[in-house]
């Protein structure tokens, strides 16, 4: 059985996150822009306002109330409305290709790694990184490792890396996250 999550260092987050797992992919989505625990306490904030955190009633929900609920402050995100339309955008696309069921994009028809992927990049708001990102967390941290998952998540996939939210598990593994995407920023910087 898998760890439990730490992941926003907010024990009710963190059982949100570990318990649900589309709470688990729309903090993946809200992982922009943000400190990675911040994003990944979202869908707590979410619930608490909801009542819950089910995929058909943010799907269906007003999309003006629903921003509202948002940018409530704490507002979810730094930018509470364009979120709040992506967040509704993914739970319309899990309600509609995945029967409102998000373990169905990495169980359905025993896809392998690349699959896994290619699924997750068409989901709203999903690009590259974002994708191989939630494939490594999916791996490291809640034992979903179709064939081929590591090679398929890239470097995010490596054993003992600490490059993303795939790597925390503690206080300690957030600093070394955060040290390490600091020095790549700063790389960049100095490459330019």
């Amino acid at each position: 059985m898998a760890a439990p999550l730490w992941m926003t260092g907010d024990p009710e987050a963190d059982r949100l996150l570990d318990e649900n797992p589309f709470a688990l992919l729309v903090g993946m989505l809200l992982d922009q822009q943000v400190p990675m625990e911040t994003a990944f306490a979202g869908p707590q904030k979410i619930a608490e306002r909801l009542g819950g955190f089910d995929v058909e009633r943010i799907a269906r929900a007003d999309p003006e109330e629903f921003a509202a609920l948002c940018a409530t402050p704490p507002a979810v995100h730094r930018y509470p409305g364009s979120m709040a339309g992506r967040i509704q955008a993914v739970a319309t696309a899990v309600l509609e290709e995945y029967a409102g069921d998000v373990t169905r994009l990495w169980s359905e028809g025993e896809p392998d790694g690349r699959e896994v992927l290619r699924r997750l990049k068409a989901l709203p708001g999903f690009g590259e990184q974002k994708a191989r990102i939630f494939l490594a967390l999916l791996g490291k941290q809640r034992e979903v490792q179709p064939t081929g998952w590591a090679e398929a998540a890239g470097a995010y996939g490596e054993e003992g890396a600490r490059r993303s939210i795939a790597d925390v598990t503690d206080e300690q593994s957030l600093l070394e996250v955060r040290a390490t995407k600091k020095a790549a920023k700063a790389a960049a910087r100095g490459s330019r």
